[in-house]
């Protein structure tokens, strides 16, 4: 039998019920939502409360804040412009991103911020799909001077100041210097930030226009968006920032007053989505259909392969690898696959039950989504709780833990 089309196993699937719940029992996760597909076959739990106090319950058409598992979905913009030719992967940026033309670039990362010296080239469309375009948060770099300007700028943007709109945005931080020298280093998020003010100016629209128009539209994606509408709000649960000393509950975000009530100034690639675990197992099972949503083309194969193989050198390879592995403190374990495609993490080595070529990512509010060609498998796992604690995370590592002893090979 394929084994892309023969499921999961009954006791695998339970196994996934009993773990989730265990998690939700114990009080640290009020709720979750979570999604496996093979083939044909889809299978959803929704266990525990939109909120930490009880109140609904959690439903399949829960919508949550996706964080950083946004970059997997926002980069399919980027990929529709070079296949449309309207971008070339080692195009200079200048021409659309004035504010990246002639950077200086620190001489060393942990220095004064004035203390620099010129790039020895532009920033490439390539640098920023890669996220080796000289700026990131660095965990390497905290406690620095460029660290600590990054945030005073502003430019963070899964913070709890909402942003500016996206010239002022791109004015202050094209105030800052590089980091590393563009293409030299991998670096998290910003990137992704700036593909979608590149998207933008290239296509002479908003972001979300384009984005809606070539992917979440033809997808089915219909809850998918930078903010959440008034007749939905309901479907939204408030997101969790918990004490990291006590773990109580603080509330990072309510839904009806909150950041993704309204229409956001800036519509963040890096992190800015809400969306539920159906919209987002159409966007997975598209990537590991090379590209297709049933007879219609989203993306062409070749962006498809680009986006979900490794892009990174074996130099830059080795020290994401060693910054995860050294950040388990911070991250809980998190983000240990090795490689990086465009928008997402790609496993280039065994580290845990997932094989490799699995690719995917998770965000900082309780989310996790990764598809797999080996198996043919996809999963998403949503919750309301930020990894502030390493509940959430934990939650992440069993539930990818039990997917892969359920598959039926």
């Amino acid at each position: 039998m394929d084994k892309s089309n023969s499921g999961f196993s009954e006791a695998g699937l339970r196994k996934i019920r009993d773990v989730l719940t265990r998690h939700v029992d114990s009080g640290k996760i009020p709720g979750v939502v979570a999604l496996i597909g093979r083939g044909e076959q889809t299978h959803v739990e929704a266990i525990g409360t939109m909120r930490h106090d009880g109140g609904a319950p959690m439903s399949r058409d829960t919508i949550f804040r996706m964080a950083s598992t946004s970059k997997p979905v926002t980069m399919a913009a980027s990929m529709a412009l070079l296949d449309d030719c309207r971008l070339r992967l080692d195009d200079p940026v200048d021409q659309w991103l004035p504010e990246l033309a002639d950077r200086q670039v620190l001489k060393r990362i942990d220095g004064p911020i004035d203390d620099t010296e010129p790039a020895r080239r532009p920033i490439t469309v390539r640098d920023l799909l890669s996220s080796t375009f000289g700026l990131g948060i660095d965990l390497t770099a905290v406690g620095s001077p460029i660290f600590n300007a990054i945030f005073a700028n502003g430019v963070f943007s899964q913070g709890a100041v909402p942003l500016p709109e996206q010239d002022e945005w791109m004015r202050r931080l094209g105030t800052l210097p590089l980091m590393r020298q563009p293409g030299e280093h991998w670096q998290y998020h910003l990137s992704h930030d700036v593909l979608g003010v590149l998207v933008s100016r290239v296509t002479g629209r908003p972001f979300e226009t384009f984005l809606r128009e070539r992917v979440l539209d033809p997808l089915g994606m219909k809850d998918t968006a930078f903010h959440v509408p008034a007749d939905k709000i309901d479907r939204l649960p408030p997101s969790y920032a918990p004490d990291p000393q006590t773990g109580e509950f603080t509330v990072w975000d309510e839904a009806k007053t909150g950041q993704y009530s309204a229409p956001p100034a800036f519509q963040a690639g890096g992190g800015g989505l809400v969306s539920t675990v159906d919209d987002y197992h159409a966007y997975f099972r598209m990537l590991l259909d090379h590209g297709m949503h049933g007879t219609e083309r989203i993306l062409s194969r070749p962006a498809v392969e680009l986006m979900t193989t490794n892009r990174l050198t074996p130099e830059q390879e080795a020290a994401r690898s060693t910054l995860a592995r050294n950040a388990v403190n911070v991250s809980f374990g998190q983000g240990q696959q090795g490689g990086w495609g465009f928008g997402m993490a790609v496993r280039t080595y065994r580290g845990d039950y997932a094989p490799l070529g699995q690719f995917g990512w998770d965000g900082g509010t309780g989310t996790s989504a990764y598809a797999d060609p080996e198996n043919g498998i996809t999963g998403i796992l949503l919750t309301q709780v930020g990894l502030t604690t390493a509940a959430p995370a934990q939650l992440i590592h069993d539930f990818w833990t039990t997917v892969y002893q359920a598959v039926d090979a």
